[in-house]
């Protein structure tokens, strides 16, 4: 499935869900979306990402593994489903907005508890939400200057800029997406 589709679906599950255990496991879900998306731009997306993008991959797999594992429904992890990403920067702004609602939500459970080790546990997991939209931003940061860059080279070369499509410059990044359930 499309990484928009998958973001998407992981916002509205997030904004419906209600109570603790609901909103940690979207968290999670959020935090193991992000990785995946991180792994597949760092394998197939392109080259000026995969540093990036695999530092994003890794710094949500920390920050899946502070959550302790939700109740999951088996096949209802999402980012098992990610097959492409069609549009690389509209994806990395979607996941933006996702993982900020996750830092939001676990923002509310911290403060709403009384329990200790849930508190600490949000606290690390809200840290590890702010660096990965960090990570994020770095890409779409990225991704401004390169077109921009190529903007430049068009207007200087004489050459009119090229349409590329709803793909964007960077086409659709197919590929498994490597992530595994239950692997931190």
């Amino acid at each position: 499935m499309e990484a928009e589709r998958l973001i998407a679906a992981g916002r509205s599950a997030l904004a419906e869900s209600r109570g603790v255990p609901a909103v940690m496991a979207e968290a999670w879900q959020a935090q193991a979306l992000a990785r995946a998306v991180g792994g597949q731009l760092a394998r197939c997306g392109p080259a000026e990402l995969r540093t990036e993008a695999r530092a994003l991959s890794e710094t949500c797999a920390l920050g899946s593994a502070v959550l302790d594992h939700p109740m999951v429904p088996a096949g209802g992890v999402r980012a098992s489903q990610l097959t492409e990403v069609a549009h690389v920067p509209q994806a990395l702004a979607d996941l933006v907005l996702l993982l900020g609602e996750a830092g939001i939500a676990l923002v509310g459970v911290a403060c709403g508890t009384e329990e200790e080790g849930l508190y600490w546990q949000c606290i690390e997991a809200i840290d590890a939400v702010d660096e990965s939209v960090d990570r994020v931003h770095g890409m779409l940061r990225r991704l401004a200057e390169q077109e921009q860059e190529q903007e430049q080279e068009g207007e200087w070369g004489g050459e009119q800029e090229v349409n590329r499509g709803h793909d964007g410059p960077f086409g659709v990044i197919r590929g498994p997406a490597g992530f595994v359930a239950g692997q931190p």
